[in-house]
């Protein structure tokens, strides 16, 4: 029997460290809890064995200076009693890793929980825009009925700004259930749990009109919004837990595309001709009970994410399983070892809550990364330009009833460009689609600002801003809106990224409320040079993204890890992690 022991770090693939005709006896983590009876074993089979020897990661031994420490360890059994002669290890054959493929179980996967979650958020974001008048109407005539008065136009204001910031709000509640729920019900569960705060709040606003009530239209804003919040953070978490790393990039993002998919049917729906009158504006509201309903029923059939059950539930099989469907072959060998790579590189770590995420200096890089692009996502004017639109649109001479085609057609160009970074973000990376959005944005602001200031002096300075529109949404919807989610789930590992979510979600939460309140004064204040603050949002993000943001295309969660490390300059693993130095010199003959 010819026994071989091997080193391999952490950000090394076992396959490309193991030669093709051994066959592994015993692995372990020198730090891992059941380490000292695996390595007393393994040190004894060693020794009585009929020749063994000890090879580095490299194929041959441990490269100079290496570090044990960050190293596992892994006792083999070559099948071969010799070498090839004159053949060195290192060029034995390894096993050929397979590439990812789109199965019809993953792209089901994707799509039901995209459509079920992220899809409804876009929907309530945009649904209450165009009925907005009825739905004052409506505010005023049920108070009337209870109280012989009509409210004062200060008090509609007010009740009407309440049910439209109830959505947002609602948003940073969900962001901070993130963490417990995805814990506890894990990623599928969580949606699958979420649908409660779409399918109730469904039924509350499509019978309000009946009922007479306005309060259950504030109070189902808020539910919705919770929905959003919860959605908008686990749908990218639990894609990009379900995909391989050349495919991670395009279906995180999905989420976004089938968030301008919802505004864009909110806005079609929204018509006056279809359900933006008296009679269909509950309707319009309620019809956001439909996508979690197909949801509630579909999603069960597909697999909870691998990393979810491996890593935190322990269940070895079900997370074999899960990936032998998602990936349509049985070889899941080097997959499931990558994860439980990620599993000991963790364990030291322990679950990470939010106050730990941000006192741990191996992730700091990473938690000040999430803070400044969820932020400049929302600081950056997206929701501004949205609101301003109609002005423009109204300044270059489109009729006021015209004004809702046109805002069709900007949301359609929203989906348009969405569909592309899907097909792109994988060819040109996520830091190159960061830069050019935010490139894109900084100049869009800077031009309509200076078009919007000579409007009134020069005829065609209106067809300018309208352009200016336009190309604002073409950037953001190439970069700034998918990529920042997408990075959440890349840039962290399994016990951090729930509380790197709520961290993230609830920045980009609270950044959206405080443009809906702030913008207003700051447009009353500013006028047209109100666009230069976001302008400079745009290009602080932009300098920060080409100083600091990595790129991680086709990179495992764990490659990804050890760049950070680099950056936040600290050991590759936990200072405890001392274990090695207890090997027997005498048997590591280093």
């Amino acid at each position: 029997m010819l026994l071989e022991a091997f080193y391999y770090r952490a950000d090394e693939s076992l396959w490309e460290v193991l030669p093709g005709d051994c066959e592994v006896l015993c692995s372990f983590h020198p730090s891992g809890p059941e380490s000292r009876g695996k390595r007393q074993v393994a040190w004894m089979l060693m020794a009585t064995s009929s020749s063994s020897s000890h090879v580095g990661a490299d194929g041959l031994r441990p490269k100079k200076g290496s570090r044990r420490n960050s190293a596992f360890v892994i006792l083999a059994e070559r099948k071969s009693q010799a070498l090839p002669s004159g053949k060195p290890k290192m060029e034995q054959q390894s096993p050929t890793k397979k590439e990812g493929r789109l199965t019809l179980v993953l792209s089901l996967a994707t799509l039901i929980a995209a459509f079920g979650s992220s899809f409804q958020y876009g929907y309530n974001v945009a649904a209450v825009n165009s009925p907005a008048e009825l739905m004052k109407e409506f505010y005023n005539q049920t108070y009337y009925e209870r109280n012989n008065n009509y409210i004062n136009e200060f008090s509609l204001t007010l009740l009407w700004s309440v049910s439209v910031s109830m959505f947002p709000f609602g948003g940073f509640l969900g962001s901070l259930m993130v963490g417990p729920l995805v814990n506890k019900f894990g990623r599928k569960g969580t949606l699958l749990f979420n649908n409660i705060f779409s399918i109730v709040p469904a039924i509350l606003m499509g019978c309000s009109e009946v009922a007479r009530s306005f309060e259950m239209i504030i109070v189902s804003r808020l539910l919705v919004g919770i929905c959003a919040g919860l959605s908008s953070n686990v749908v990218p978490m639990y894609l990009g837990e379900l995909a391989p790393k050349n495919l991670r990039g395009a279906l995180g993002v999905v989420p976004q595309l089938f968030i301008t998919v919802g505004i864009l049917v909110a806005q079609i729906f929204g018509l006056r001709s279809l359900l933006a009158n008296k009679e269909g504006w509950p309707i319009l509201l309620g019809l956001t009970g439909i996508p979690a309903a197909l949801q509630l029923l579909l999603l069960p059939f597909f697999p909870e994410s691998p990393r979810y059950l491996l890593i935190q539930k322990k269940d070895e099989v079900a997370a074999k399983n899960a990936l032998k469907k998602l990936r349509g072959w049985e070889d899941v060998g080097s997959e499931m070892e990558e994860i439980r790579q990620e599993d000991e590189a963790e364990k030291a770590a322990g679950f990470i809550s939010v106050l730990k995420l941000f006192s741990m200096r191996s992730l700091r890089w990473q938690v000040i990364s999430i803070i400044i692009l969820m932020g400049g996502q929302q600081l950056s004017g997206v929701n501004a330009i949205y609101y301003y639109a109609d002005q423009i649109y109204l300044s270059a001479g489109v009729k006021h009833h015209d004004v809702q085609y046109v805002t069709v057609g900007t949301g359609a160009v929203n989906v348009l460009m969405t569909v592309c970074a899907v097909f792109v973000v994988e060819l040109l990376g996520r830091r190159v689609l960061l830069l050019l959005g935010f490139s894109v944005c900084f100049a869009a602001c800077c031009v309509l600002t200076a078009a919007l200031a000579l409007q009134d002096t020069i005829s065609w300075m209106p067809y300018v801003s309208i352009a200016c529109v336009i190309c604002y949404v073409v950037g953001h919807a190439l970069g700034p809106s998918p990529i920042p989610a997408l990075l959440i789930t890349e840039i962290f590992l399994q016990s951090s990224r729930p509380a790197a979510f709520m961290v993230g979600g609830s920045v980009h939460w609270l950044s959206n409320f405080a443009v809906g309140l702030i913008f207003p004064f700051i447009q009353v204040g500013l006028g047209p040079y109100s666009f230069i603050i976001f302008a400079v949002i745009c290009l602080l993000t932009t300098v920060y993204i080409f100083l600091v943001v990595p790129e991680t295309k086709g990179k495992t969660f764990m490659e990804i890890n050890q760049i950070f490390t680099k950056m936040n300059k600290v050991s590759e693993v936990h200072p405890e992690k001392k274990e090695l130095k207890d090997f027997p010199i005498s048997a590591s003959g280093l």
